[in-house]
């Protein structure tokens, strides 16, 4: 396995501190959305601090060639500074099973953990794309996305018959539909031209703008111009801000409508008659397997899975394809403890047999018979699962909180029946999953925010006040006149799935990000209302020592502004700085010298 990145090109890639490239992107005023600028930030600073490859590091950690040894196997040759104890791991998630029987062209995704050592290569330089960003885009703190083109070919040249290689991208984004198209246009370049077309498929990738949510990207990338919008966390769910082409796109050859959404109705087709009971085992965090017969029905269908309850946050671990080869193999496959919380795709049949206790077992067949009317109704149990040759279905004992959406399922069908284009199917059951979500988390979001204090008790000369903590109890008594049978016909038992859905990884990960949100906006609230405040007339109240001391809290109050990137007022930092400085100016010179002086690393 060749590794390719920016070490081939003889610079390596390390923290990279760039967030945007205003003069590379072609953007469209009515398409745009201007996003609150961060504080502190210097678009021109930025730039200024770009260095050779930090743009190629803002999308991809790395670019693999995994070819297949006669002796060796899957062989590895590595000529980067990478993830040297996964390497062996990304070889086998590179290749489809021997079983898959892939022949052409194959695409699918894999995810692998980033080492407990090991820095990202993009560093914090992204961190205000991660701000702007919806919480399904975020970046991957602890893993890594894996987006293969896998090519294999008959060879009569060669003495085992076939060529066999898969070009692979590395990288932190989540943006599985945009990766895949990339893969498109380099790898059947690459399996013709070999490293030349790759070092410039490196070079145009280092001349891109920064994925920047909100603007509309212009991505030159081998002859061929990719247009696409990177969607933030402002636009309002379940709408698609697509890309119009302009009269000035004559260059551009692609316009994609979404960089990360896979198609929901092909791959919930053969199980789309429990379709709401695999929203409720995702949104508990319940144990799932999916086995497919190929890499890439594993992969879509497990990316679908996480994002049926989108837009809450799948907060587990989740592998679209997984191999008896990778390094959290006995950690996962174990019969000592349950099954962890984790989503695993898989296609080797050994894992009928090693995972047959787990809970929750998704079957899938062939997707390319998705005109047809699926036939299975009922859930399998799971000890009729015994190969990967069992029938499509979903194998568990599992009980649904909810009374089955007949309504739903009835639409589908019509749909197929009525040859219904594929988007339209897609559509209408994104549309649906969005829905049974929002009904859902409303309530929460609708509590949560009366824990937070009032305006008024926030006093600039006091600590800001803390939130209330979460109660339990006190949520579910605002059930019975605000909880989701406002906004959902469903009935069934909505107070048992919200106490399970108490206890999962799902709501801790969810209620923390809020917690940390309304803290935050708190500390601003706090922020402002110090700004408002004339110190220069309240320090001649208070000693020397006191004004020292409030020049020193002032300045942790502006660092730590501008190190979690506050949603402050716009003009607060410049009217801080301002009220710092009108404080030092009053003390004695020999104190002014000291407090200008830059803080010490």
């Amino acid at each position: 396995m060749a590794l390719q990145g920016s070490e081939e090109m003889g610079e390596p890639v390390e923290e990279p501190e760039d967030l945007d490239d205003q003069d590379a992107v072609s953007i469209s005023p009515a398409e745009e959305i201007t996003l609150p600028p961060g504080p502190g930030s210097d678009d021109r600073s930025e730039q200024a601090a770009l260095l050779p490859w930090d743009r190629f590091s803002a999308w991809l950690h790395c670019i693999c060639v995994v070819g297949f040894d006669l002796e060796l196997g899957q062989a590895v040759e590595q000529k980067s500074k990478y993830l040297f104890f996964q390497k062996i791991s990304i070889c086998y998630l590179s290749f489809p099973d021997s079983n898959s029987g892939c022949l052409g062209d194959t695409q699918f995704c894999f995810r692998f953990r980033q080492g407990s050592n090991r820095k990202s290569s993009q560093g914090c330089f992204l961190e205000i794309a991660d701000r702007d960003a919806p919480p399904c885009l975020k970046r991957e703190q602890g893993h890594y996305y894996g987006y293969v083109y896998f090519r294999q070919v008959r060879d009569k040249s060669l003495k085992r018959g076939y060529f066999q290689k898969s070009l692979v991208l590395i990288s932190k984004l989540p943006y599985v539909t945009f990766f895949h198209c990339l893969l498109k246009i380099m790898a059947p370049e690459y399996f013709e031209k070999q490293e030349p077309c790759l070092e410039a498929a490196c070079n145009d990738i280092d001349r891109w703008p920064t994925p920047h949510p909100g603007r509309i990207l212009t991505l030159p990338i081998m002859g061929v111009v990719i247009k696409v919008r990177i969607p933030t966390c402002y636009d309002k769910p379940g709408t698609s801000q697509l890309v119009q082409s302009a009269q000035g796109d004559s260059l551009v050859s692609i316009v994609l409508p979404t960089i990360h959404e896979v198609d929901l109705f092909r791959c919930f087709h053969p199980v789309f008659f429990h379709i709401q009971m695999l929203w409720e085992l995702v949104l508990l965090g319940e144990a799932l397997v999916v086995m497919a017969p190929s890499p890439a029905e594993s992969s879509d269908t497990v990316l679908a899975l996480v994002s049926c309850i989108s837009p809450l946050r799948y907060c587990s671990d989740f592998r679209p394809y997984f191999t008896i080869h990778d390094s959290e193999f006995k950690e996962y496959t174990t019969r000592t403890q349950a099954p962890p919380s984790v989503i695993l795709g898989v296609t080797n049949p050994f894992f009928a047999k090693t995972l047959q206790h787990w809970p929750h077992i998704i079957r899938i067949g062939d997707m390319k018979q998705a005109g047809e009317l699926a036939k299975q109704m009922k859930v399998k149990k799971l000890k009729n699962l015994k190969t990967l040759d069992s029938k499509p279905g979903v194998y568990t004992a599992y009980k649904p909180y909810l009374n089955k959406d007949e309504e739903i399922i009835k639409q589908l069908q019509k749909g197929v029946q009525q040859k219904r284009p594929s988007a339209a199917q897609n559509a209408i059951l994104r549309r649906y999953f969005l829905e049974l979500t929002q009904s859902f988390i409303i309530p929460l979001e609708r509590y949560v925010a009366s824990l937070m204090p009032l305006q008024k008790s926030i006093s600039p000369w006091k600590s800001p006040p803390q939130l209330r903590p979460f109660n339990q109890q006190d949520f579910m008594k605002t059930l019975e006149k605000a909880g989701p049978q406002l906004t959902s016909r469903l009935k069934g038992d909505w107070i048992g799935l919200y106490r399970c859905f108490l206890k999962s990884p799902n709501f801790d990960g969810w209620f923390r990000s809020r917690r940390k949100e309304m803290t935050q906006k708190l500390e601003a609230l706090h922020l402002e209302a110090l700004c408002e405040e004339d110190l220069q007339q309240r320090i001649q109240k208070h000693t020397e020592v006191e004004a020292v001391d409030l020049v020193l809290k002032l300045k942790d109050k502006l660092t730590q502004a501008e190190r979690e990137q506050l949603p402050l007022q716009p003009g607060t930092l410049a009217k801080l700085r301002s009220h710092i400085e009108a404080v030092i100016q009053a003390l004695p010179e020999d104190l002014q010298g000291i407090l200008h002086k830059p803080p010490t690393p």
